[in-house]
């Protein structure tokens, strides 16, 4: 057995990359993504730094190699002069940034302070693949912003995680 990316190595997750899913997965099955992208923008290409800059104030803008919620704008919650300080770092090296809209994401109950309220999660699903074929995991790891109105679910920002329950296989 060869484990190629161990949960929490990061080997796929350069943003950078996944601009290019689904013609990675068009040339290796000859077949469109079931599931679309996240419309994202490299900001190394002209025309789409010229958008993102344009947009700057709706977009999530994220350094390439980044992880963990550093290094990134979240456009609607950010102030004019953090948005300016980004513009000014997207300017001297737009190569390491990538843009995408701001996503609503779902929410859920979670416990804070003895009380129930709604907080952001995310789901990240995992698949196995081996010769036999491929197999998508059931439940995964579902991440929540802990801090309210919070975009931001990742651990290393004061992010949780939730049980996640699968009611059907």
């Amino acid at each position: 057995m060869t484990l190629a990316n161990a949960v929490g190595t990061g080997v796929a997750d350069d943003k950078a990359v996944y601009t290019y899913m689904p013609e990675i997965i068009r040339f290796f099955t000859g077949e469109d993504a079931i599931l679309k992208n996240v419309p994202t923008w490299r900001c190394r290409e002209a025309d789409a730094l010229k958008e993102v800059l344009e947009k700057l104030p709706e977009l999530v803008v994220k350094e390439v190699g980044g992880s963990g919620g550093y290094g990134m704008l979240v456009g609607p919650t950010s102030t004019k002069a953090e948005i300016e300080a980004f513009r000014a770092k997207l300017i001297a090296d737009p190569d390491d940034f990538i843009a995408q809209p701001t996503l609503s994401l779902s929410t859920a109950p979670t416990l804070n302070g003895g009380a129930l309220s709604p907080r952001h999660v995310d789901l990240r699903p995992f698949v196995l693949s081996s010769p036999a074929g491929v197999r998508v995991a059931p439940g995964g790891l579902t991440r929540v912003a802990l801090k309210e109105g919070s975009l931001v679910v990742n651990s290393s920002q004061g992010g949780g995680t939730k049980d996640t329950w699968v009611l059907d296989n």
